[in-house]
């Protein structure tokens, strides 16, 4: 399945709560992203952490042909040629730690939306001057969401997704949308060490349902 750019934009906004996370077993990744699928997740961050990444990523995006609605991005990616290579194996979109530019020019080239890690304002206007339509803040917990909501009112119209430091509760899910955020990335707060150690999918469903519904109420 091919998703535009503004595709991507719109389900992150309307998703409010993004799960990142990845493992070096395809069927246990297979068995994560089904249940965070079927617990209301429309799209999905497959961190690039482990040597044979690029082949689970493979194996997920060909498994997720029968989900037309999904979309799977791939993340920590650092370099061009590392993201020429994941989009074509079909990546949705190309999340990245560090904001670099040559990043950028190969997803322009190839329609795919990119969005950089930032932890300044000049770092965050330098990407939206080189075409960043959504920009991950990281890391969330060093910044804290006063930094958001005083860069806001500087660069109006901004399409921030934090990342690190996002809790799955309601006092800090409000702080983060009240100061601006767009949506949040949540990896080990949803896929624990227990749940994932138990294989334990019916709970992981449960709380990807139980945060996406506090995430939406909170976000208005």
């Amino acid at each position: 399945m091919i998703f535009t750019r503004q595709q991507v934009i719109d389900a992150l906004q309307n998703a409010a709560v993004v799960p990142l996370f990845t493992h070096d077993d395809p069927t246990e990744a297979q068995q994560m992203v089904e249940a965070v699928y079927k617990g209301g997740v429309r799209v999905f961050e497959f961190t690039n952490r482990t040597k044979n990444s690029y082949e689970v990523f493979v194996h997920l995006l060909k498994w997720a042909e029968k989900y037309p609605d999904l979309m799977l991005g791939i993340g920590t990616i650092t370099d061009a040629t590392m993201t020429k290579k994941f989009i074509d194996a079909g990546a949705h979109f190309i999340i990245s730690p560090i904001m670099k530019i040559e990043m950028a020019d190969v997803c322009h080239k190839h329609n795919v939306l990119w969005i950089p890690g930032c932890a300044t304002l000049t770092e965050i206007v330098t990407a939206k001057d080189n075409g960043a339509e959504v920009i991950k803040v990281f890391p969330g917990a060093v910044l804290g969401p006063g930094f958001v909501s005083s860069i806001m009112p500087v660069i109006p119209g901004l399409r921030l997704m934090i990342t690190g430091g996002v809790e799955p509760t309601e006092k800090s899910l409000t702080a983060w949308f009240g100061a601006g955020a767009m949506c949040v990335g949540l990896g080990s707060q949803l896929f624990t060490k227990e749940i994932v150690a138990k294989k334990n999918w019916v709970l992981l469903q449960q709380k990807v349902a139980e945060v996406l519904s506090m995430a939406r109420m909170t976000k208005k």
